[in-house]
């Protein structure tokens, strides 16, 4: 099954026809570890799932990178602002490890929303979920220490460590290389 298909069927039901058009409109792309998805500025709507590789999130500000975000295997990601305002992405995503992705463009997904009920409700739990996700790290980063921000990741991504520079891991959580091999030694 489709990979994007199959993680869209985890947030509702969808017909046999609605999986049959999903599937014309959904297209493939594989990228090289350290080549972009998008770059902050560009306009790059399309709603995609990871169906093998990794990615990360960052912002550029005065030179400086801040990881946001990793996307791993089945996870769906996409930049809201070009996503959802078709404006420009605020925000970098790049490859870490050779990637191939599954997608679907912007136009073709808010054509579903429009004409699809079921898809419609499928897009309310997505945003949802994205929210829920929103909120947990802004909690996170605002009241856990440097520490348990490291055991919160361990936990919830064991094989971050492996896979994700320790640089990339200290910029996500908020605290200095310096720190995180503290933390690590303990």
């Amino acid at each position: 099954m489709n990979p994007l298909v199959r993680q869209l069927r985890e947030y509702g039901n969808l017909s046999t026809e609605t999986e049959a058009e999903l599937n014309k409109k959904i297209k493939v792309l594989t990228k090289q570890e350290g080549d972009f998805l998008l770059k902050e500025g560009q306009v790059v709507s399309n709603l995609f799932v990871i169906e093998t590789g990794l990615v990360r999130s960052f912002y550029n500000v005065d030179g400086k990178e801040t990881n946001v975000w990793f996307g791993f295997e089945n996870g769906i990601l996409g930049s809201v602002m070009p996503l959802f305002f078709n404006q420009p992405s605020i925000e970098n995503i790049q490859f870490l490890e050779d990637t191939t992705l599954f997608y679907i463009p912007r136009s073709d997904l808010e054509t579903f929303y429009k004409t699809s009920h079921e898809m419609s409700n499928i897009g309310r739990k997505m945003a949802e979920d994205y929210c829920k996700i929103l909120e947990e790290r802004a909690f996170l980063l605002q009241t856990h220490t440097a520490k348990q921000r490291y055991d919160w990741l361990i936990k919830n991504r064991p094989d971050a460590i492996q896979r994700i520079s320790l640089g990339h891991i200290a910029s996500y959580l908020g605290i200095s290389q310096e720190t995180l091999s503290r933390i690590r030694s303990r």
